[in-house]
């Protein structure tokens, strides 16, 4: 056997791993990993803008609502659907808690009550919900001719062959403010402005009838920037606003790269390389990149919040002619984009267009959409209440022990408790009278006694009603 002496075989550990060098891998080159650099390190590792991302997850409760409502608007028995059958819609709209223990938390928004037929455990949108979704409806109908179809027009402009993938445009149709049937309202009412060229594929006819189609919304800001503050065209003309979130720290030497990329010349959003002058140019790479910035600005700026999921971001990638990628483009501008990772979804946001956590220029889509979210996050009177469940459906969804409910729910469930007693138990939870219940919570009773005081309660109800 071949002996190795202790001096001679060295040992390492890396990454709780044993590794020995004897005398057949001593000349073996040692080499150590060097730490990743993607977009996913950069992207836990970046500075966070945390108003953005309260944004981020509002918005998120806001579409796992919606997505909810429009599963409920689906069902043709009635208005309201069983607890039950929610609790099968949690990975379709993006839950991570149970539906149940979701809808508990926004009475002003979902309505809980027992079914007088089936007595189970129901669920309806509430009437100033059903108010707010009718006047968002309105406000996109009235927005139809006029905002809608511009931001179409600008879209298609911008698109390599000047034809863009419906598919692409119902991905974002929330965020551009269009409706749900924009296909059949839209585009084949406007015959005059779109042609669709197969069942998936919308092309504009015509982009001469307005001038300022072809005005991208930076120039705007360019133009105030020269005139306000006296700056010279080179520093303007091809520059972006750059805002970094606080905290940000600069490292040596960006400045003057930032100062030379806003000055770089670049083909914009609307303009086309007819001369192939772009191609055969000086720094290539740069300058492409940057027009894929101005596009992906000038898209986010066409939206109704300035933001859109990165994920739909790339569905627009070959129809804008975007050979880079998007995430990997998107935190190398920290000043012009911010990605947010609330929730299971990336958000881009536009940061230029908001300003201590409020969108600076509000359209009216976005009004009706913030009176939403105040309804969501205000908090409304609310009782603590539970009842004794026989149905398989209420042990599934109210998993905590005490449940809420609004105070005109208290009724109806106080009056289906002698029918639940009837019922296989399968789970006892504190039932909270009217008249003590808030001092026997803060109390702390037991459920058993709680349990024979609501039973006396009742009885005694019934025989002062007798008599």
């Amino acid at each position: 056997m071949w002996r190795t002496s202790r001096s001679f075989a060295k040992c390492i550990r890396l990454d709780s791993t044993e590794f020995h060098f004897g005398p057949f891998n001593q000349f073996v080159q040692r080499r150590w990993g060097k730490p990743a650099n993607t977009a996913q390190t950069r992207l836990e590792d970046r500075t966070r803008d945390s108003k953005l991302d309260r944004i981020a997850a509002n918005l998120r409760k806001l579409r796992i609502i919606l997505n909810l409502h429009e599963l409920m608007s689906n069902r043709k028995r009635g208005p309201f659907v069983s607890v039950q059958l929610m609790s099968r819609w949690r990975n379709i709209v993006g839950l991570n808690v149970g539906v149940g223990e979701f809808i508990q938390k926004y009475p002003h928004i979902f309505e809980v009550f027992i079914h007088p037929i089936r007595r189970n455990m129901c669920c309806r949108v509430t009437s100033k919900w059903e108010d707010l979704m009718a006047e968002e409806a309105g406000v996109i109908r009235e927005s139809e001719s006029k905002e809608a179809l511009w931001r179409l027009k600008k879209l298609l402009m911008m698109s390599k062959n000047g034809t863009l993938h419906v598919h692409a445009l119902r991905m974002i149709r929330k965020e551009l403010g269009l409706p749900e049937d924009f296909r059949d309202s839209i585009l084949n009412e406007y015959k005059s402005d779109f042609e669709l060229v197969d069942l998936e594929t919308v092309k504009m006819v015509s982009s001469k009838d307005d001038e300022r189609l072809g005005v991208a919304e930076i120039e705007k800001w360019r133009e105030k920037e020269y005139k306000d503050k006296w700056l010279s065209e080179l520093e303007t003309k091809y520059a972006f606003p750059i805002q970094y979130p606080t905290g940000f720290k600069i490292k040596g030497g960006v400045r003057e790269k930032m100062r030379n990329w806003q000055r770089l010349p670049y083909l914009k959003a609307y303009e086309e390389d007819n001369a192939g002058g772009f191609s055969r140019s000086s720094n290539v790479v740069e300058r492409y990149e940057k027009r894929a910035v101005a596009m992906i600005h000038e898209l986010l700026s066409l939206t109704v919040e300035k933001m859109v999921d990165v994920q739909r971001l790339s569905h627009f990638k070959k129809d804008f002619g975007m050979e880079v990628n998007v995430r990997e483009l998107l935190l190398s501008h920290p000043g012009i984009f911010y990605i947010s990772t609330r929730g299971k979804t990336q958000v881009v946001f536009l940061r230029e267009a908001y300003a201590k956590g409020c969108l600076i220029e509000p359209n009216p889509i976005h009004v009706v959409r913030k009176k939403m979210l105040d309804l969501i996050l205000g908090n409304g009177q609310m009782v603590k209440l539970a009842t004794i469940g026989g149905s398989r459906a209420l042990h599934d969804t109210m998993k905590q022990p005490y449940t809420r409910f609004r105070v005109k729910e208290l009724e109806n469930v106080i009056d289906n408790v002698v029918w639940k007693i009837a019922q296989p138990v399968d789970l006892f939870f504190d039932i909270v009278p009217p008249n003590f219940g808030f001092l026997l919570v803060h109390l702390r009773v037991p459920c058993h006694i709680l349990f024979l005081l609501t039973m006396n309660h009742i009885v005694a109800a019934d025989k002062k009603c007798s008599n």
